[in-house]
Order: structure tokens, then C-alpha cells, then sequence
């Protein structure tokens, strides 16, 4: 029997959805999963693509199924069912044979996993994929690291299932060990903040403008053939669009104000405290997600401070609903900027030497956060104009100058009416600071040398300095 090119272990949804990608894309793929029943039921199901799927009922078979030198994707839970499965893989599997984690693991654990199959003949790739079900099975945005040998090893399978922007693979190898589920984690923080400021907006349309989910989704839906254009905006005003079934209610009425997460966020914001980067957008939108998820104290506080008085937003509907596109404009560039300084920092600090532009190119289709913006982030990385931060880029700076004032304009007026728009605040705030010479720190050096002598510097001289605070007291 010909031997399968690639092998995966873990036939959920996104499993399941990855290896039909695979083998339609002309693979042939050796499948395992624990409740072995389900691997029959699968290649059942898998129509004409069962020809090219080979299925396995224990890791031996799995193993004999593939071709040496063997990769195998794991697509179990993260944490301790990845390790549960690497162990249980060792003993099936030879020298140069590579074990490929796709979940969305903490890149700690890649890292540990990495150095503890040194020296065992066995190597490990880490790979983030971004695209939910439907990029899984159709073309993900895919995000290697691990050595230059083992990602040329499977390259081919995993251009060939990727998303294309205009012919061009979204698929890299980024780097060792880690850094390719550093970057999928950074993408997932931008994300919360990309999809966080939309609901802000969405707020301030539904609550200050009392405008219907009907009368909103057109406003995203016009949003996302110019500027916005980017996934989130479309399935924004597709689900502001859907109707409930069982209410005959907009779907977005009947849903409860209580979003969930499943880590990657968090640990953005962690990593970025980590590397002393600022990410104030991504953890504003964090936060934002850990109060949604209080409903019952938000509830009392209601009731104990009264409802939120909020204040029709009283303007002209047409600028008011420019400056709104505008507003999250500038909001999504401050939240990109700020991912990219992350990577960047992370690149520095554990040698990886990330591919700024590559990683650009690779989220321009497929994944969640791809958007018409990212190809003039390539570009801009590409030039070399955005080595410090992307708001430097000349292309940026020209896009901010004409988009900030409508974000401080929105973020005002959200205030006067009581609207919370913590990430859209959180960038504004970040973006003013940036761009602040002269900022108000010297201050809080005078304050730590005050009651901790830590000193501070002069302006134009060397060396560390004390204040008179002690005659002055």
C-alpha cells in the first residue's frame, strides 16, 4: 500500500477539518484518533476523499502508515493531553521522525517540549493555525517553528492547504522552537482587541445612536468594502444581519453580554508585561472579557448606582457615522502596532529573529484578523520604515494623522454620553503618549527618589542624581 505523506492524531472538528484539507489538496494522510470508532466513521464520511485517507486504530499502525521520515500533527487539547501523546508517540516512532503540536499551545510548553525530544532522534514543531473551522478546512493561516529542516520536511503539505493572497502561500516558517505559537498568541491578542473595539462601536451605534441591529449591520457591511475591509468587519454585519429562529428576533438581541476566552489573550498580555512592551489596546480588550464575564455584579452594581444614564449622541448621522470608521480605523492600527512591538520584543529577547513582513504576508488571508491593512504592513516592514513601531512607517503615519482625530473625537463624546469604550480609550491613550516628547514621567522619578532614593537623570548630563528632598523637608 503507498505510504501516507502525513499522519494526524485527534479527528475533532478542527481534526477532522485539517486532514479533508490535506487530502483534497492531493495528500494522502494516515488518521488515529482515542475512540478509534471514529476514525471509520470518518473516512465513511469523507466522500471522495476517502481514497486518500488512510485510517489507523492504534499509533503502531499510524506510524507503518506513513512515509519516513514521518510527520505527525497533533490536534488533542492543549497541555497535558499534548504531552500524553508525545510520550505515548515515542515509542513508535524513529530517528528524524517530526511531532507536530497545532493546537493553541502556551510556546513555554513548546519551548519544554522542544528541548526535551533533544537528543532523542525525534524533533517537534510548534504551529499555530488561525481560521477557525472553515480555514482548516479550506485554508488557514499556518505559523511554523521549529528547525529549518523539519518545517522543509512537511513545507509542501502545509503551503499547499494554506490560504492564498493572490497566489502567495499563507504558510512560513518563522524560527525555532517556539516561535511560531508566540506569534499565533500575539495574533489572538490583536484579535481581542480588533473584536472588542467593534463592539464598541457596535455600543455607541445601538446605545447612543438607538439605532436597531438591522439599521447597524448595513453601516459594517458598507465599512467592509473600503478602509476596514477584514473578516471581522464582514461576519460583524453578517451576524447583526441574522434573525433567531425560535424569537423571530435579531440573533445578537437574544445572546447574553457574557464573552468567553480560552487563554491565548491573557497570555499576550502576560508575555507583553513580560518584555516590558506596552499592549494597552489588547489588555483594555481582556480585561473587557474577564468584567463581561462578572454579569451578576453587574448587574447589583446597576442596581446600587442606578442604570447608566446614557446621553443620545446628538450630531449629524453622516459625520458622526465617517468619524465612528474612522475611530476604529485608528484604533485597529494602535492595536496592530502594538502586537507587532510584542513580536518584536519576544524576537530580541529569545533570538528568534522574526520575519516582521512575513508574518504581515501570512495573516493577509485565512486567518481572523486578516484584513486590506495588512498588505501595507508588509510593505511597511518590508522598507524597513517600521523597525521601531509600526505608527513610524511614513505610510502609517499619513494614515493616523487623518484618522486620530475622529478616534479622540469618538472617545470624547462615548465619555460625555456614559458609553464604555475601554480599548478605543486604551488606544488613544497609548497613541497620544507615544507621540508625547516630553511626557509627565519626570514627575514620578522625582516621587520614586522622594521616598525610595532611586535617582533620576538630568537633562544634558550623565550619571544618576538625588533631590533636595530632605532640606525641602
Amino acid at each position: 500500500m503507498e505510504k501516507a505523506e502525513i499522519g494526524l492524531i485527534g479527528l475533532g472538528t478542527m481534526g477532522s477539518n485539517l486532514a479533508l484539507n490535506i487530502a483534497e489538496k492531493g495528500h494522502r494522510i494516515a488518521v488515529f484518533n482515542r475512540t478509534v470508532s471514529r476514525v471509520d466513521e470518518f473516512k465513511a464520511n469523507a466522500g471522495e476523499l476517502a481514497d486518500r485517507i488512510v485510517p489507523c486504530h492504534s499509533l503502531a499502525e499510524l506510524a507503518e502508515a506513513i512515509r519516513p521520515p514521518r510527520p505527525v500533527i497533533i490536534m488533542v487539547l492543549a497541555g497535558k493531553p499534548v504531552d500524553e501523546q508525545i510520550a505515548a508517540l515515542r515509542g513508535e516512532l524513529e530517528a528524524n521522525d517530526i511531532l507536530i503540536d497545532a493546537g493553541n499551545a502556551n510556546f513555554h510548553d513548546t519551548v519544554r517540549r522542544f528541548r526535551e525530544l533533544e537528543g532523542s532522534g525525534l524533533t517537534f514543531i510548534g504551529m499555530g493555525v488561525s481560521g477557525g473551522e472553515e480555514g482548516a478546512r479550506h485554508g488557514p493561516s499556518i505559523m511554523v517553528g521549529g528547525t529549518e529542516e523539519s518545517w522543509k520536511r512537511v513545507e509542501g503539505v502545509l503551503t499547499a492547504i494554506s490560504a492564498k493572497f493572490k497566489g502567495e502561500p499563507c504558510a512560513a516558517w518563522l524560527g525555532p522552537d517556539g516561535a511560531g505559537h508566540f506569534v499565533k498568541t500575539i495574533h489572538n491578542g490583536i484579535e481581542y482587541a480588533d473584536m472588542q473595539m467593534i463592539a464598541e462601536i457596535y455600543g455607541i451605534l445601538r446605545d447612543g445612536l438607538s439605532m436597531g441591529a438591522k439599521e447597524i449591520a448595513p453601516v459594517f457591511g458598507t465599512w467592509n468594502k473600503g478602509r476596514l475591509n477584514s473578516y471581522l468587519i464582514e461576519i460583524t454585519a453578517k451576524v447583526l444581519a441574522a434573525d433567531d429562529a425560535k424569537t423571530g428576533k435579531p440573533v445578537v438581541d437574544v445572546i447574553l453580554d457574557r464573552a468567553g476566552q480560552k487563554g491565548t489573550g491573557k497570555w499576550s498580555v502576560i508575555e507583553a508585561q513580560q518584555l516590558g512592551i506596552p499592549a494597552t489596546a489588547i489588555e483594555a480588550a481582556v480585561a473587557a472579557r474577564v468584567l463581561s464575564s462578572l454579569k451578576d455584579e453587574r448587574q447589583a452594581a446597576e442596581k446600587a448606582y442606578g442604570a447608566l444614564a446614557v446621553e443620545k449622541i446628538d450630531a449629524p448621522r453622516d459625520a458622526l457615522l465617517k468619524d465612528l470608521e474612522l475611530a476604529l480605523f485608528a484604533g485597529k492600527i494602535a492595536a496592530y502596532a502594538q502586537g507587532f512591538a510584542v513580536m518584536a520584543g519576544a524576537s530580541n529577547e529569545f533570538g528568534w529573529k522574526l520575519p516582521m513582513p512575513t508574518i504581515a504576508k501570512i495573516w493577509r488571508a485565512g486567518c481572523i484578523i486578516r484584513s486590506e491593512m495588512l498588505d501595507t504592513m508588509a510593505e511597511a516592514f518590508s522598507s524597513g520604515g517600521a523597525e521601531k513601531n509600526l505608527l513610524m512607517a511614513p505610510a502609517f503615519v499619513t494614515l493616523m494623522k487623518g484618522a486620530h482625530p475622529s478616534l479622540r473625537r469618538i472617545v470624547a463624546r462615548a465619555a460625555e454620553a456614559g458609553l464604555p469604550v475601554p480599548a478605543l480609550s486604551s488606544a488613544l491613550g497609548y497613541f497620544d503618549a507615544y507621540r508625547q516628547g516630553r511626557g509627565t514621567s519626570n514627575l514620578i522619578q522625582g516621587q520614586r527618589d522622594f521616598f525610595g532614593a532611586h535617582g533620576f537623570e538630568r537633562i544634558g548630563e550623565q550619571g544618576a542624581f538625588h533631590g533636595p528632598w530632605n532640606s525641602a523637608d
